[in-house]
């Protein structure tokens, strides 16, 4: 018999960041960085190994939203599911019963990213290559192929994804090499979660310049007297040549956004992320036009391509932000950085989480060898919490992400971690202390 998807395991992992306020901003105070995470088995014991990043509280909904879906994975050929995962995706994302409850959006459009993201795992492992590498080693034909192209036709057709493909053929070995030699550009949350005191903050921020970073990024939207003494010491911190961007989490409205932010620009902020609801497209082109040359970043929170799409054509953004589990796994994603590249808008991949880093990386490298050919003003997100737990953990030297040589999409987090971290019946959890002010998970 021919090898087949024989289960999906759903494990619900929660890691207590509350307690010390990592993660910490404007709309979530108290997170515990979580995930949905699912580990897909073949009949012969291969593994692909994905997950869904959430928050805490809700990660119970994701892992029934997982399994809820895995009936239309566990079964399949593995051979036809790796020859072509984007059907796949299709089938996930076009489930006449489970879109109604979308359609592709929330909860059931990132359950079936976190699959499909599983089955580009176990592609990349049976091919013994890094993602990036897999994806970088396909042709445009092929890539192009991976997408669904059905709503962007208006703003992206095959022929110019193709063509934006095959324009970058040319010097994908020697940008690879590139690559592997020095790295991809990263920039730090690290120093300002919005629960650090004035301390921290300008501590974490010298050590960021210390360790390489040229681009820093604080959290704001709490308190604006606050906001104007934190900015302040940041650049105090870091002098005039670092940047540092800010971000809100979407907790102003459109002329709030405008109001506050113009009370920052004394300290030069280099962009504005998720100003307003990522929902508002004529909203991010209204911050937009009134804070330039301030650039506006979103897309974290982004349903899917079609409102990727929107804001490209209304002129809404100046950074594109993909995250890898918000829409609908690696294909979508495909589909997000294509788009991009038509609108030569650079994409600054967020990440941090519980394994963003780990998963969005090999997306930001893909799109340098294979596609943008370019880091200028790109760089990854990176936050240095929870790495420990994950087999194939992200290396950042001197400011740069270094590229992933294990193969897979560095997805897998380790047995222990599985087992304590477990919720809610994992030892970290069951003898878990009281956080004042935190509410109970």
């Amino acid at each position: 018999m021919s090898e087949r998807i024989s289960s999906v395991e759903t494990i619900d992992v929660r890691f207590p960041t509350s307690r010390h306020r990592d993660g910490s901003d404007a709309m979530n105070p108290f997170p515990d960085y979580s995930a949905a995470y699912l580990i897909l088995r073949t009949s012969t014991g291969a593994e692909g190994h994905g997950l869904v990043f959430t928050v805490g509280r809700g990660t119970e909904i994701q892992v029934a939203a997982v399994q809820s879906l895995a009936s239309m994975v566990v079964g399949q050929p593995v051979d036809e599911v790796l020859a072509d995962p984007g059907a796949l995706a299709r089938r996930l994302v076009g489930d006449s019963q489970i879109r109604w409850l979308g359609p592709e959006k929330g909860v059931v459009h990132m359950a079936a990213g976190g699959l499909v993201n599983a089955v580009w795992d176990l592609a990349a492992r049976r091919a013994g290559k890094p993602l990036w590498k897999l994806l970088a080693d396909l042709t445009p034909e092929q890539i192009v192929a991976q997408v669904d192209f059905r709503y962007l036709r208006d703003a992206l057709t095959e022929d110019e994804a193709l063509d934006l493909l095959r324009a970058a053929e040319g010097g994908r070995a020697s940008r690879e090499q590139r690559l592997l030699a020095e790295g991809y550009p990263a920039y730090t949350t690290t120093p300002g979660w919005l629960g650090y005191d004035d301390e921290k903050l300008a501590r974490l921020c010298r050590e960021a310049v210390d360790d390489g970073y040229r681009l820093i990024k604080l959290k704001v939207g709490g308190n604006l007297a606050d906001d104007v003494r934190r900015m302040g010491i940041a650049r105090r911190a870091v002098g005039p040549d670092v940047r540092i961007a800010v971000d809100a989490n979407q907790i102003w409205g459109v002329p709030e956004a405008i109001g506050w932010m113009r009370e920052l620009t004394p300290f030069d902020p280099y962009w504005i992320e998720e100003p307003t609801s990522p929902d508002d497209v004529l909203g991010h082109a209204a911050v937009r036009k009134a804070l330039a040359p301030v650039k506006v970043a979103t897309g974290e929170h982004m349903h899917n391509a079609v409102m990727f799409k929107q804001l490209l054509q209304a002129d809404a953004v100046d950074v594109v932000q993909i995250d890898a589990c918000r829409v609908a796994g690696v294909n979508e994603n495909l589909a997000i950085l294509l788009l991009a590249a038509k609108f030569g808008v650079p994409v600054c991949p967020h990440a941090g989480g519980v394994g963003l880093c780990e998963l969005v990386q090999h997306l930001a490298m893909f799109d340098f060898v294979a596609l943008s050919g370019t880091t200028d003003d790109r760089a990854i997100e990176y936050v240095d919490h929870l790495h420990e737990h994950f087999a194939d953990p992200v290396r950042v030297q001197r400011g740069r992400y270094l590229a992933p040589r294990v193969p897979g999409m560095s997805a897998q987090i380790v047995p222990a971690a599985l087992t304590d971290y477990r919720f809610p019946d994992g030892p970290e959890w069951t003898t878990a202390p009281v956080v004042a002010g935190a509410p109970a998970a």
